[in-house]
C-alpha cells in the first residue's frame, strides 16, 4: 500500500481535470517497505565462556573465577612412602566495568502522521548497534588493545581487568609468547620510535603462497599457531580464529589443495563464520578486530609498524563474558508530547586463558 502527501513534484492530472488543479497538490509516493542497513555479524558470543551470563547485577561488580587446583605426579617404587599433596585453592577475578546505552525519543505527530512504526525500527536499529559495539570493544581486549579516550585508534591496553588469570601475562593480559610478528618468521622490527600509533613490532607481511625473506602465507601463520596451541595442550576441540577480509582474501588466492578442500567449495559465511574449518580451527570473519593506520590490507613487503591488521585466534575457553541488560524502558518526556526509549548495557570480559590465546599482527606483502 502506498500514501499520497502534498507537496512539489510530478503532476499526474489529466489536461481534462480541474479538481485541485491549482498545482499546490501533487503526489508523493511512500513506499510502506524501510531500506535497513547492512549489519556486521556478531562474533564473541560464539568463542567466548557464558557460563557467568545472569551473575551481575550493577556496574563495579565483581565475579570471582576458581582456578582449577594444579596437582603433582610422583613416581612411585615399592616401599615408597606416599605423601598427600594439599590442593591449592586460587582465584581471580573479573569486573564488571563496562557499559553501553542508547536512548532515542518520538514525539506524538511524528507517529501520528506517519505510516512507518519509527519507534520499532529505531529499537531494533539500538538492539544491533549495541552488540555490535560490544563486540569490537570485547575483540579488542581480547587482542590486547582499547580505543583511545576519542574512540579514533586502537591503542595497547595497560589497564587489567580485575586479576590476571596467569601472572606471566602483561597488562593486557596476554602472554608475549603468544604474540606473532616479524620476528616470528625471521624478519626484522623497523625503526623508529613507538607511540600509541606505532607498535613497538613489526607485522608479518603476507602474500597467498609466501615469498622471499619475511614474507608468509597465510596457511603458514595458522600452523605457526595450530603448533603452538599443540605445545601448549590446547584441546583440539573448540579451536577458532578470526580473520579480517583482506586476510580472507588472500588466504583464499592460496594455491593449497588441501584450503580447497577445507573451504567444501564454498565461500557462504554464516553469521561470519565460514563453512568449514581451516588447520582444525572454525574461522570467523569480522570488521571488528582491531588495526593500525589503513590496516592489514596495506602493502608493505618488509612490515609495517603503523599500518597493519589484527588476527586473533584461539579456544573456547580462553575468554568469559558476563553481561545483562539492566534497563530497557520506555516511559512519556516531561518536557514534550513525545515517547523515550532508552537502554543500559552491563557487561564484563576476562581473559580466562592466555595460554590458549593467539594473535598475530599482519600485512599485505
Amino acid at each position: 500500500m502506498a500514501y499520497a502527501q502534498a507537496g512539489s513534484g510530478t503532476s499526474y492530472t489529466g489536461s481534462a481535470y480541474t479538481n485541485l488543479n491549482g498545482g499546490v497538490w501533487s503526489p508523493t509516493i511512500f513506499s510502506k517497505k524501510v531500506q535497513k542497513a547492512f549489519r556486521k555479524s556478531s562474533t564473541i558470543e560464539g568463542i567466548l565462556n557464558t557460563d557467568y551470563w545472569g551473575e551481575i547485577s550493577s556496574f563495579g561488580d565483581t565475579i570471582k573465577v576458581i582456578k582449577e587446583p594444579d596437582i603433582s605426579i610422583t613416581k612411585y617404587e615399592r616401599g615408597t612412602k606416599v605423601t598427600e599433596q594439599d590442593i591449592a585453592d586460587s582465584e581471580f577475578s573479573m569486573v564488571i566495568d563496562q557499559s553501553q546505552y542508547f536512548a532515542f525519543g518520538l514525539d506524538d505527530l511524528e507517529a501520528s502522521l506517519s505510516h512507518i512504526n519509527w519507534l520499532d525500527l529505531a529499537s531494533d536499529r539500538a538492539g544491533y548497534k549495541l552488540r555490535d559495539a560490544i563486540d569490537r570493544e570485547v575483540m579488542g581486549y581480547m587482542s590486547g588493545y582499547v580505543r583511545n579516550t576519542g574512540d579514533t585508534a586502537w591503542i595497547v591496553n595497560a589497564t587489567t581487568n580485575g586479576t590476571k588469570a596467569n601472572a606471566a601475562a602483561g597488562s593486557d593480559e596476554l602472554l608475549a609468547g603468544n604474540k606473532l610478528n616479524t620476528t616470528s618468521f625471521g624478519g626484522t622490527v623497523g625503526s623508529g620510535s613507538t607511540s600509541a600509533t606505532v607498535a613497538a613490532t613489526t607485522s608479518i607481511p603476507v602474500a597467498a603462497d609466501g615469498g622471499a625473506g619475511a614474507i608468509t602465507s597465510p596457511l603458514a601463520i595458522m600452523n605457526r599457531i595450530m603448533r603452538k596451541m599443540d605445545e601448549a595442550n590446547v584441546d583440539s576441540d573448540g579451536r577458532w580464529m578470526i580473520i579480517d577480509p583482506a586476510f580472507k582474501e588472500v588466504l583464499m588466492d592460496s594455491s593449497s589443495k588441501l584450503i580447497n578442500a577445507d573451504f567444501g567449495g564454498g565461500d557462504e559465511l554464516r553469521n561470519g563464520l565460514m563453512p568449514q574449518k581451516i588447520r582444525g580451527m572454525r574461522i570467523y570473519v569480522s570488521n571488528n578486530l582491531p588495526l593500525f593506520g589503513t590496516g592489514g590490507g596495506t602493502t608493505a613487503a618488509a612490515g609495517s609498524r603503523e599500518n597493519f591488521g589484527i588476527l586473533l585466534a584461539g579456544h573456547d575457553s580462553a575468554g568469559a563474558m558476563a553481561q545483562q541488560i539492566s534497563k530497557v524502558e520506555t516511559f512519556r518526556s516531561p518536557e514534550s508530547f513525545r515517547d523515550i526509549v532508552r537502554g543500559l548495557s552491563l557487561y564484563g570480559r576476562k581473559i580466562l586463558r592466555p595460554e590458549s590465546l593467539y594473535t598475530a599482527q599482519y600485512n599485505l606483502a
